[in-house]
């Protein structure tokens, strides 16, 4: 079922995607195949020689309104700062990336690499320029399937960090499930399990005193209390594990494997994440206080949420450990 809410959700985007893409052309939102009018001055004077210059470009209000009526602003800067760039494939006019109006400023994100690249436009004709304002017409990089390349690049964006993160997640999974099995065989996780269990015990019924599955439960639990972030995720993985062997229909969660899921969901944490502390320095200390409230909200609602709805008689009906017990 959650395939097919995927699948479904894609096809809804690329649709809507499309449709917007569509749209855009046919209204003729962008200056694809038409010239924009402007006036340009030199604050420096104007230099033949010069590759690079800078410039002031002005737009008229109501020849700008007329060519974009529906993206528009209510009002139009004075001038805008920008650079002229002579070469000998022609005359180029860079728009700084400030507040540009729109649609020029969505132009500008569509075809710049970064955030602060300028906004291109190719002039058109040779005009003869001076120091006082000359007129001319400004043709921008042409902006079609917005939506799509923003879909597809998108796509190629967490498809590599989904890579990186896995390839992280290999070491600290061989890490910590080392050394969950080296105390394991020193007797530390038993032990620790016999402390913890009069607190855990009434969470997870269905795990049988001194089974493996409490002590994985709490390592996990206490990794994500201390802040150690994807150092939680193997125990939790493991925890699971020990969790689904103790289920006789394995299609079917336990309520022991949601309430979990529910802990681990609602965020039980009292040290900020290690990434927050490297990022906010001696600052996490101004955070401390609502990360624990938040926490112990969070924490109370999943339990209670997970419990609450383990006590309705649908949800009792498909319990596996009640169906193992009736038969």
């Amino acid at each position: 079922m959650l395939n097919y809410i995927w699948a479904g959700l894609i096809v809804f985007s690329l649709a809507f995607a499309l449709v917007t893409d569509v749209t855009e052309l046919v209204q003729d939102r962008f200056p694809n195949e038409s010239a924009v009018p402007a006036a340009v001055t030199f604050p420096q004077g104007y230099d033949a020689d010069a590759r690079r210059q800078p410039v002031r470009v002005t737009f008229d209000d109501e020849t700008y309104r007329s060519r974009f009526p529906e993206d528009s602003p209510d009002s139009l800067a004075s001038a805008y700062d920008g650079t002229l760039v002579q070469t000998r494939d022609g005359r180029q006019i860079r728009l700084e990336a400030g507040a540009l109006p729109e649609p020029l400023a969505t132009i500008r994100s569509f075809q710049a690499d970064e955030d602060g690249d300028p906004l291109r436009a190719r002039i058109d004709g040779s005009p003869r320029f001076a120091s006082g304002p000359v007129a001319v017409d400004l043709r921008f990089e042409p902006v079609r399937f917005r939506k799509m390349n923003d879909i597809a690049q998108a796509a190629l964006t967490f498809a590599e960090t989904g890579a990186s993160l896995a390839l992280g997640f290999i070491g600290i999974l061989g890490l910590m499930l080392g050394l969950v099995k080296i105390g394991e065989e020193a007797g530390l996780v038993q032990a620790l399990a016999r402390f913890v269990q009069p607190v855990l015990s009434p969470l997870f019924p269905g795990v049988p005193k001194d089974h493996p599955a409490l002590a994985n439960v709490t390592l996990n639990l206490l990794a994500n209390v201390f802040g150690l972030g994807n150092a939680a995720t193997p125990l939790g993985i493991k925890a699971m594990e020990d969790l689904q062997e103790l289920n006789p229909k394995k299609e079917t969660a336990t309520d022991d494997m949601v309430m979990l899921l529910a802990m681990n969901t609602s965020s039980v944490q009292l040290v900020p994440p290690s990434l927050l502390v490297a990022i906010m320095g001696l600052q996490i200390n101004q955070l401390f206080f609502s990360i624990t409230l938040a926490t112990l909200f969070s924490s109370i609602a999943g339990i209670l949420g997970a419990y609450g709805l383990s006590r309705l008689r649908r949800f009792r009906r498909s319990n596996p450990m009640l169906q193992k017990d009736d038969a």
